[in-house]
């Protein structure tokens, strides 16, 4: 497996809250653990953009595993432990973590289209 420079600002990112006006905002959370089947890029992580009033909107994270989509019936899936919460009573969908980085642009670019679509008048 190559190495994930972007696991490093992910990590740096760790603790912080983004301020994204209107009382929005996002918490990241990111530390290196053994890596295992679960985890085989060896980060836990949990990206949140959270409304005004505190409740999650969407999430990025890898705290538990899901299932993958009914239509993929058969036996021996994996769980996937990457995954995404679409809104707030999502479960969560299967992610697919490539590196770092790209979780990153993913998570900016998916704050970006909820952002737009909550402010629409």
């Amino acid at each position: 497996m190559r190495e994930d420079h972007g696991i490093a600002t992910l990590i740096d990112l760790h603790d912080q809250i983004l301020d994204q006006g209107g009382g929005y905002w996002i918490k990241f959370e990111a530390w290196r653990v053994e890596v295992s089947d679960g985890i085989p890029h060896g980060i836990r992580y949990s990206l949140t953009l959270h409304e005004p009033y505190g409740k999650r909107i969407l999430g990025y994270d890898n705290a538990h595993a899901v299932k993958p989509p009914k239509k993929f019936k058969f036996a021996g899936q994996r769980l996937a432990y990457d995954h995404k919460h679409r809104h707030v009573s999502d479960k969560g969908v299967p992610y697919e973590f490539q590196d770092a980085q790209q979780l990153l642009v993913d998570f900016f670019a998916e704050v970006d289209r909820v952002l737009q679509e909550a402010r629409k008048p």
